[in-house]
């Protein structure tokens, strides 16, 4: 059978599904019940300094997108880090850890861009015997505004710097979560990569408002009449995060960063997808949210017997096959054509292709007067819109069509796959071309 052991940036779990830095990790209780339901490990969530106390609103901290059958797309929060006292979470990561000292535990922290905050912090952590630090450089609400957070992720300087004194004051691996709400990630991937950092974990939430309530004209949540941006998680966001972490995978000058990734992933197949595009590991918070911590049991079960199937033995087997097929438009083959396929025995003849494709698209399905959908070659630009919005699946699939078909569309015939397409003159981005 495969192993689902992990060793991401030298810390060791059972398994590669952590609870992300987050509401379900605020305590000892919580973290207690996510490694007995079966989580390879866990980011505590986010410690500060010793000061003036961390305040949370007492009214909705959330608010929320649904799909067409209520099930939660994406979740917006307006929370702080850990209002909890330091030492209060310090003792309970210590007590967890010797209790449970197979599974990983990373202390999430944030203190202000000040080099002896960052020392004093350490130092003090160290002696819980946790395994890691995550630098949470992430947060885009409450804590960005009193220059923390995401208004230090926004700034590679800031991100090299403040990762550079984490690895002087402490022996312990420094994974530093990246904030989303940038242009592009890899300059404070690159700016943690040449601090030292051994790892990067990634997405932190998106700045975001879900809704306004229309009777009082404040966003949601709304607390006596107000409301504020926050930050965007949940299925919603995976895109966005599988993109990023594919960035990051594929940069030569950040080759063989570890990288751990976040962003919606709520089954086995979501977590697998960001191992395939160079995520060693996956951290996980609104899945557990959701549906509670023992959802990670799919995901073990799922994952491990797709790996059987596909005879893989460890998940490192897995982690980066998809890198490599990661690329650019200009590198496409645009000699490859399929077309649109329907199967009548499945179509049930509700008509949503044909609306689709001839208001919006290329009119290329035909309706007959018995309401029998079909594809018109000629005009069928293979766009694949008729797959998307047909509410059965496998319904309409796409058709390769084979070397030495006509293209009725073109009148071409379709050729075969050159052997190195990015230099052939019909790419629009080779050199041939140019």
């Amino acid at each position: 059978m495969a192993s689902l052991a992990s060793n991401f940036a030298g810390i060791s779990s059972p398994n590669p599904f952590w609870l992300a830095s987050a509401p379900p990790t605020d305590k000892e209780y919580n973290v207690r019940r996510a490694f007995e339901a079966g989580w390879g490990g866990v980011v505590w969530k986010t410690l500060g300094e010793d000061g003036p106390p961390i305040v949370n609103v007492n009214g909705p901290r959330y608010g929320a997108i649904w799909g067409a059958d209520r099930r939660l797309l994406g979740l917006n929060n307006i929370e702080l880090i850990t209002d909890r006292p330091l030492q209060v979470n310090l003792d309970e990561m210590a007590r967890v850890k010797k209790d449970y000292p197979d599974r990983a535990l990373i202390a999430s922290l944030m203190v202000p861009v000040d080099e002896d905050s960052w020392k004093i912090i350490l130092d003090r952590v160290l002696e819980t015997g946790c395994d890691g630090v995550e630098l949470n450089f992430g947060c885009p609400h409450g804590m960005s505004e009193r220059g923390m957070g995401s208004a230090v992720g926004q700034v590679p300087d800031y991100v090299q710097q403040v990762t550079e004194w984490c690895k002087k004051h402490s022996d312990l691996p420094v994974i530093v979560k990246l904030t989303p709400n940038i242009t592009d990630i890899r300059k404070p991937a690159q700016a943690a990569h040449d601090g030292g950092a051994d790892a990067v974990s990634l997405i932190n939430t998106i700045n975001s408002i879900t809704s306004v309530n229309l009777d009082s004209f404040a966003p949601e949540p709304t607390i006596d009449g107000k409301g504020a941006h926050g930050g965007y998680c949940g299925p919603a966001v995976k895109p966005i995060a599988l993109n990023m972490v594919a960035e990051i995978a594929r940069s030569p000058s950040l080759s063989g960063l570890p990288i751990s990734g976040i962003g919606g992933i709520t089954t086995w197949r979501d977590a697998a997808e960001f191992l395939a595009l160079g995520a060693g590991n996956v951290q996980v918070c609104t899945a557990a949210m959701t549906y509670g911590f023992k959802i990670v049991q799919e995901m073990i079960s799922g994952l491990s017997q797709y790996m059987d199937e596909k005879g893989f033995r460890s998940v490192d087997e897995i982690v980066g096959r998809a890198v490599p097929n990661c690329s650019d438009w200009q590198h496409l083959n645009l000699n490859y054509v399929t077309k649109a396929r329907i199967n009548q025995d499945l179509c049930i003849k509700c008509g949503r292709c044909y609306a689709a494709c001839e208001d919006t698209s290329h009119q290329a399905i035909s309706m007959t007067p018995d309401r029998v959908f079909d594809v018109i070659d000629a005009e069928c630009v293979a766009c694949n819109l008729c797959v998307n919005v047909c509410p059965v699946e496998s319904c309409i699939t796409m058709e390769e069509l084979q070397p030495g078909t006509v293209d009725e569309r073109t009148g071409k015939v379709v050729e075969k796959d050159y052997a190195n397409w990015t230099t052939h003159p019909n790419n629009p981005g080779s050199c041939a071309a140019e």
